[in-house]
C-alpha cells in the first residue's frame, strides 16, 4: 500500500508540475514593458505592443507576424519598405513580445479584432497594404475579406489557411485535449528552439517569450484555434473583388509546403508569387535581404 501511496503521489505531482511551472514563468510587467521599444495601446482583450517605423506621412503597410516570433521578425525587411516611403506598423499578438496574454480561444476572429481596434486606435482607415507572415498570413486574409474596402493590397509570406505540415507532437497536442496541454507545457518549449538559426536579437526574444507566463498557452491555442482554420472562402472572395495578393515563398519550407502556392492559385487566379530557392519556414530572416528586394520590387511596380 505505501508504494501504490507514493505512485499516485508522484503521478500527481508529475501531472501538475508543467502548470505549476507556467505559473512560476516571469509575468509581463510595467518594468518589464519598459525595455520595449514602441508604445503600448488599451484594447478590449488587453494591452498590445506596438511600433511605427517610418516618416510621419506616406501609405501604410501593416505587418503581421506569425505563430510563434513576435513583430521583431519585421526588423530586417521593415528598413526596406521605409526606404520606398512606407509607414511600416508592426504589433505583437497577444501573448506574444511585449502584448498581455488574453484568456479565450485564440481564434481569427480573436485576432481579427486586435488588428481593427489597433487601426482604430492608430486613426488608419483605408488604403492599407496588409502583410502577413506564417499564422499572421491567415489573420490579415481574414481581415482583408471581411474588409475589402479598406484594402490597398495583400502580401503573404509563407502563409498559413492553405495548407500546413504539422510534427506528430504538435498535432498530438492540438487535438488532444488536457493531455496535449501538460505535454505542450511540459516539452514544447524545448522543441520551439528548433529550426533554422536566428540572428541574436531575435534568438533572444525567443528567449526571453519562453520565459515569460502566457506564452506557451497563447501558442497552443492559437494552432488549435487558428491554424486549424482553411482559407478558401477568404481567397476566393479578394480574387472576385480585385484586391491585389501576391504570395512569397521558401522552396524550402516544411511547415507551409510550396504546394500551397498551388493550391492559392486556384482559389484566386490573380494572385502573383515568388519564391526563393534554400528558403525554410524562417525566409523573413534568414532570406530578408531576397524577400525585401521582391516586396519593393513589386511595390514599386504593382502592374
Amino acid at each position: 500500500m505505501t508504494w501504490l501511496v507514493i505512485l499516485i503521489a508522484f503521478a500527481a505531482a508529475l501531472a501538475v508540475f508543467p502548470f505549476l511551472r507556467e505559473r512560476q514563468r516571469i509575468a509581463m510587467t510595467p518594468a518589464l514593458r519598459k525595455k520595449a521599444e514602441g508604445q503600448f495601446a488599451k484594447l478590449s482583450d488587453g494591452l498590445t505592443h506596438y511600433s511605427w517605423s517610418g516618416g510621419a506621412r506616406g501609405p501604410v503597410i501593416v505587418a503581421v507576424h506569425g505563430l510563434t516570433t513576435p513583430g521583431i521578425v519585421w526588423s530586417a525587411v521593415t528598413p526596406i519598405l521605409t526606404g520606398l516611403g512606407f509607414r511600416v506598423l508592426s504589433y505583437d499578438l497577444y501573448g506574444r513580445g511585449f502584448s498581455d496574454a488574453a484568456r479565450g480561444k485564440q481564434n481569427l476572429d480573436f485576432f481579427v479584432r486586435q488588428l481593427d481596434e489597433l487601426l482604430a486606435d492608430q486613426k488608419v482607415s483605408d488604403n492599407i497594404t496588409l502583410m502577413g507572415y506564417s499564422m499572421g498570413g491567415s489573420i490579415v486574409t481574414a481581415f482583408a475579406a471581411a474588409q475589402t474596402h479598406r484594402i490597398a493590397r495583400v502580401l503573404l509570406i509563407a502563409p498559413a489557411g492553405i495548407e500546413l505540415n504539422e510534427t506528430p507532437f504538435d498535432r498530438f497536442c492540438r487535438i488532444v485535449p488536457f493531455v496535449g496541454d501538460w505535454a505542450y507545457s511540459m516539452f514544447g518549449a524545448a522543441r520551439a528552439g528548433r529550426g533554422a538559426a536566428k540572428p541574436p536579437a531575435i534568438a533572444d526574444m525567443q528567449d526571453f517569450q519562453l520565459a515569460r507566463r502566457g506564452y506557451m498557452p497563447s501558442v497552443l491555442s492559437s494552432r488549435r484555434y487558428a491554424l486549424n482554420q482553411t482559407l478558401e472562402a477568404a481567397h476566393r472572395k479578394l480574387g472576385r473583388e480585385d484586391v491585389p495578393v501576391w504570395g512569397f515563398w521558401g522552396r524550402e519550407d516544411c511547415v507551409i509546403p510550396l504546394s500551397a502556392m498551388g493550391t492559392l492559385v486556384r482559389w484566386n487566379r490573380a494572385v502573383r508569387n515568388s519564391d526563393f530557392a534554400s528558403a525554410d519556414h524562417g525566409l523573413t530572416y534568414t532570406h530578408s535581404d531576397e524577400l525585401g528586394a521582391a516586396v519593393a520590387e513589386m511595390l514599386r511596380d504593382p502592374d
